[in-house]
């Protein structure tokens, strides 16, 4: 496959109303490809066919090609060949426009038509990072979107202006958001959305109005949630943040590990009402990002960046950054929003079915559930995996309704009950592969069952707290506004800690947020080295600690085990606190005098002390105060 690249529209080649075709260079694709498409599929010179007719005829195959890949399904390691096929037939229609632009003009092409194929083009590049989660292909989606937005091609008077228009700017909202673009980017789309449905009213249908209304409440909402606050350092790993790999402590040899690392992902959220953009929910985007490894510089870049720079026109090593080959492979994501439980065990079957031999796979579940007419009781676990003998033909006890109502969640409406609701023993089958579970429910201990009835493999799992309602800043309806309390802490635990004790704002003192910040980094790297030199580690979270996207997961969980244990507010209910299977050592436990330690000189810089609960003792393990140079360590 070697689709047109965003070099070709670095320069006026894109929009530019003069002929380019000096100027158009192809560049092979992220995948590596077949070697140059010929320009324009024989161009003007094949047998005295003329360029529009054959442009036209293009343009009909090229509009067949996209609807089959867009009706592709997103997961998978193999590439579909359909992808190849459209990229090369875009390829000679980007080629084609641009060296016979006069006669095509003249022969009835229009402005929003030549867009429509560059915003296709970078759809398709958004359509391959889904399938691949590589950063350098939503890159070129970006540029792509910008040089159509900059040159205004679907600004053209035609039937249909308004809806394509704003189709190609929600679209180009949700690629500027993944890559982190909220400076300029974000605001500017997120205006010309609502700028631009205003002055359609009159034209819309009462219909699309509405729907398209409906998706810019979604937008303000999701905005809101996802605050410059939010985005004061990235979510993905940075380098300029977090340590290299290589420097992170490691497992002595004389340990026995296999070397997993985290190869495959499913990200699965469904709440009623909940802040969200198209079918990615707040929740799924924090974690979509933590997954990755931000490209390097690309950060500091576009924090930095004027509206012209964000556009990566005047940044030609731009891409060439993105592509660094020292950043390890994102894992490969699979985002779930409201699947059908039937399309979710598909999704993690095909998974699972190819997954590498070193590699582990994590499961991101986030959704409301029910309990069933037993309730919270000490037989849960029991109960749930006992829920197989309903298969045995051995067993001639009639099983009720009631005995089989165990808990659930909720990934759907709950019209549809046996396909929209999951329960722990569905996953059982699957943990024959090594599995890394996240349940962010109020259901999640009932996932507690799947340990010890695994098919193969120790199932890793981090279970969120079952009640939201034990901390100020993530207390009811709130807590659907802001997103959950327990993902933000995986993804982002500083600013987490500032949501509890109501500290949010953008005028927190920099200094002590700065402060606050270096002494977490300090502390997620004293329990890292606690965990690695404990003989009592067991031996799944040996394998968790030494990928480093899933033991910054790992140390993240136990500062929000630790934090929320030493709340007032929590007043030590079990439902209030977060929970790990298997258990890890009582030396990284939330009330450890280490813990505590942590907890109470974040909260001290953060000005939360009286907030919390900690032992009168009169000595404190060290633990390294913040230096001003604020660079020696990074958080884990």
């Amino acid at each position: 496959m070697t689709p047109v690249s965003s070099t070709t529209v670095q320069g006026n080649s894109v929009g530019g109303e003069r002929n380019a075709s000096g100027g158009a260079t192809m560049a092979s694709s992220p995948q590596q490809g077949q070697g140059q498409v010929q320009g324009g599929g024989g161009g003007g010179g094949g047998g005295g066919v003329c360029p529009a007719e054959q442009f036209w005829s293009l343009l009909d195959k090229a509009d067949r090609r996209f609807a089959r890949v867009r009706d592709l399904p997103l997961f998978g390691r193999q590439e579909p060949a359909e992808y190849g096929k459209a990229f090369r037939i875009y390829t000679q229609l980007w080629r084609m426009q641009q060296e016979h632009r006069h006669r095509l003009l003249d022969a009835g092409l229009r402005r929003w038509q030549v867009g429509e194929i560059a915003a296709r083009i970078a759809h398709l590049y958004y359509s391959q990072y889904q399938r691949t989660s590589d950063t350098a292909l939503l890159s070129e989606a970006f540029v792509f979107y910008h040089a159509v937005l900059d040159r205004a091609y679907f600004l053209d008077d035609h039937l249909g202006a308004s809806t394509k228009h704003l189709r190609f700017l929600a679209r180009f909202l949700l690629v500027a958001l993944i890559l982190g673009r909220r400076a300029q980017t974000v605001p500017r789309l997120a205006g010309q959305i609502r700028t631009l449905l205003d002055e359609s009213k009159k034209t819309l249908q009462e219909a699309d109005y509405r729907e398209w209304k409906h998706v810019a409440q979604e937008i303000t909402r999701f905005l809101k949630a996802d605050s410059p606050y939010m985005n004061m350092r990235p979510l993905r790993y940075s380098y300029a943040f977090d340590p290299p790999p290589e420097t992170l402590p490691s497992i002595p040899p004389t340990v026995k590990k296999r070397g997993l690392l985290l190869s495959d992902a499913i990200l699965c959220s469904y709440y009623h009402n909940e802040v969200k953009f198209t079918d990615l929910t707040l929740d799924t985007f924090r974690m979509l990002q933590c997954l990755e490894w931000e490209p390097c510089g690309s950060f500091a870049q576009n924090n930095g960046y004027s509206a012209h720079d964000e556009s990566g026109q005047n940044h030609p090593n731009l891409l060439k950054d993105l592509r660094d080959a020292a950043l390890p492979p994102n894992p490969l994501k699979t985002v779930l929003y409201r699947p059908s439980v039937p399309h979710f065990l598909t999704v993690l079957a095909t998974k699972c079915e190819e997954l590498p031999l070193n590699a582990m796979m994590l499961i991101y579940l986030s959704a409301s559930g029910e309990v069933g007419s037993s309730g919270l009781g000490p037989d849960t676990s029991e109960r749930v995996v006992n829920s197989f003998s309903k298969f045995d033909i051995s067993n001639t006890r009639a099983v009720t309704s009631k005995e089989d109502n165990e808990p659930c969640l909720w990934l759907g409406c709950r019209e549809g009950e046996g396909s929209n609701c999951i329960y722990p023993c569905d996953l059982i089958p699957f943990t024959r592969r090594p599995l890394f579970l996240v349940i962010d429910s109020n259901v999640s201990y009932a996932f507690k069952s799947i340990h010890g009835a695994e098919k193969g493999e120790t199932a890793a799992m981090l279970l969120s707290p079952s009640s939201r309602s034990c901390s100020a800043g993530f207390s009811g309806d709130s807590s659907r506004q802001s997103g959950s309390q327990f993902t933000m802490f995986l993804a982002a635990p500083l600013q987490a800690f500032c949501f509890l004790i109501g500290n949010n704002r953008l005028d927190t003192d920099k200094d002590s947020y700065n402060k606050a910040e270096e002494l977490l980094s300090l502390s997620l790297n004293e329990w890292a080295m606690t965990l690695v030199a404990s003989s009592s580690l067991d031996p799944v979270w040996v394998e968790v600690l030494g990928d480093p996207l899933l033991r910054r997961l790992l140390l993240r969980f136990i500062f929000c085990r630790a934090t929320l244990s030493l709340l007032k507010a929590s007043n030590d209910k079990v439902e209030c606190l977060p929970s790990c299977v298997p258990p890890l050592p009582e030396s990284v436990g939330g009330e450890n005098m280490l813990s505590q330690s942590c907890v109470m000189r974040v909260a001290s810089f953060l000005g939360a002390i009286d907030q919390f609960s900690f032992a009168e003792v009169t000595t404190w393990p060290d633990i390294d105060e913040p230096t001003s140079s604020g660079g020696a360590d990074k958080e884990l």
